[in-house]
């Protein structure tokens, strides 16, 4: 098993999409482009976001389990992979990769 570091590369905000569709809300996204989190066995980590596990979690244990290379050369370094949380409004692109313990 190793363990698999995830690091928030990008956040963007759609405030038109936000307007036209969204009810207002008072808390949104605590993610900063930078944080860096571990996953250790595949397990979520700690103060990651639900949502954003949900979409990375598969990839996150893939790599974990020692596989990669997903979609056949997808990425440059075969055992990592750069997937974004499904918030519509406020995405955050994360950089997922495999590390040696």
């Amino acid at each position: 098993m190793s363990n698999v570091k995830i690091t928030a590369i990008r956040k963007a905000s759609y405030n038109d999409l936000s307007a036209l569709y969204e009810n207002p809300i008072e808390h949104t996204c605590d993610v900063c482009e930078g944080q860096t989190w571990i996953s250790l066995n595949g397990q979520k980590p700690e103060n990651l976001c639900d949502s954003a596990w949900e979409s990375m979690q598969w990839f996150v244990q893939e790599l974990d389990a020692g596989r990669g290379n997903f979609y056949d050369g997808w990425m440059k370094n075969p055992y990592s992979a750069m997937i974004s949380c499904n918030d519509g409004f406020r995405p955050v692109s994360f950089l997922i990769e495999r590390i040696e313990n």
